[in-house]
């Protein structure tokens, strides 16, 4: 009976590729080797405190699990630069009553951005938002710290959520400008190998085989 149950169930579960990645698309990997960056601690513009600190690792987070970047300890091994900012943390409400807020919205805004580390040129450069919700159990007026407190430990995941939200999204740019040919360098010319036409003025050309210098011509005055 269980046999004949179980197989006449219409409910399948299979499980094909290589799944969902933290910060990208489902089975997407990196092209090539990852870019190595310094990665310096975020600036907060925000008025949460040490959100800097949290919101840096989310991002490097999301960056190691796009595998298109690799983190070094000290700008002198690095070929980019990365920084960021936290732009701005707002609180709107979604439902309220004439004494208390019932619903709110965490808002976040940050920017990034990766320079060159020898030329100091910024390569590229984005700005993202993102948001998460949470519900207000406790009242302004309400006599209960723990109430208040527990207003605060949703409001914080619910800044962390977004914060976890946001530096997946911007992964997946920096991944997408990355496999663009964004961070890709150049070769520099080699000054050994002389190249028709190009000749430096400064120094002088030596002659080569039996070349003779010709004198200048000089007219002298005739008599009368």
């Amino acid at each position: 009976m269980l046999l004949s149950v179980s197989a006449g169930c219409g409910y399948q579960f299979t499980v094909e590729g290589t799944g969902p990645v933290i910060g990208g698309g489902a089975g997407i990997a990196a092209q090539g080797p990852p870019v190595r960056l310094a990665l310096h601690t975020f600036k907060n513009n925000s008025f949460e405190p040490n959100l800097e600190f949290k919101y840096t690792k989310y991002f490097r987070q999301a960056m190691q699990s796009v595998g298109g970047a690799e983190f070094v300890d000290d700008e002198v091994s690095a070929d980019f630069i990365l920084e960021g900012a936290i732009l701005s943390v707002t609180l709107p409400s979604l439902a309220f009553t004439r004494t208390q807020t019932r619903e709110s919205r965490v808002l976040v805004k940050a920017a990034v951005s990766v320079k060159d580390r020898k030329t100091g040129k910024v390569r590229w450069s984005e700005t993202g938002t993102s948001s998460s919700d949470f519900f207000v159990g406790a009242a302004p007026t309400s006599d209960l710290p723990s109430g208040l407190q527990f207003n605060r430990v949703l409001q914080d995941r619910a800044i962390e959520q977004a914060g976890q939200l946001l530096a997946a999204d911007l992964a997946d740019r920096f991944l997408a400008a990355r496999d663009g040919g964004k961070f890709q360098r150049h070769a520099a010319k080699d000054l050994s190998v002389p190249v028709a036409g190009d000749t430096d003025s400064s120094e002088p050309i030596e002659p080569q085989g039996d070349f003779v210098p010709q004198q200048p011509l000089i007219n002298y005055p005739l008599k009368d």
